[in-house]
């Protein structure tokens, strides 16, 4: 069973939920810190103080006590929300963690007033992309950085 609890503070343990369970998909797509510096794969505890200090309210998943997912939303305009960092260690997957603290992060939005949220995934993560459409989401906009070795698909859920 997933226990989803308020995170107050950035800490290492956060950090390496999110490197450990985003460097799967790093792997699958060839990403490294040369070629995707801004990967969650390679996120350090910094970032996620920074990510924390830009009003990101951040909710980890945990079993038995362990941390075992993570969720961050912050609010990026009027009634829109950015959905961040979305984590689950690979050892816990298709157990419906992912899509228990998408809910939570869902509910927290509304309850703060929000109307929308965002997100930005690779858009040749094709497993991923229909995984977040079986929950609502729709694309608004498929995006290429000149930074980044892959798009960027953009998708959004009403709430």
């Amino acid at each position: 069973m997933l226990v989803i609890k308020r995170i107050d503070n950035a800490n290492e343990e956060c950090a390496r939920v999110i490197r450990d369970s985003f460097i799967t998909v790093a792997n699958e797509f060839g990403l490294t810190k040369e070629n995707a510096p801004t990967n969650a794969a390679f996120i350090e505890l910094d970032s996620l103080i920074g990510l924390q200090q830009k009003g990101a309210r951040m909710y980890g998943g945990f079993c038995d006590g362990r941390l075992v997912g993570f969720v961050a939303v912050r609010k990026a305009k009027d009634d829109l929300y950015y959905m961040e960092k979305l984590a689950v260690l690979p050892g816990f997957r298709h157990r419906g963690y992912g899509r228990q603290l998408v809910d939570f992060a869902v509910k927290a939005v509304r309850e703060a007033g929000g109307r929308r949220i965002s997100i930005g995934i690779i858009n040749e993560n094709t497993v991923l992309k229909e995984w977040y459409r079986s929950m609502g989401f729709v694309e608004t906009e498929i995006r290429r950085f000149p930074h980044l070795p892959f798009t960027v698909c953009c998708m959004e859920l009403l709430v």
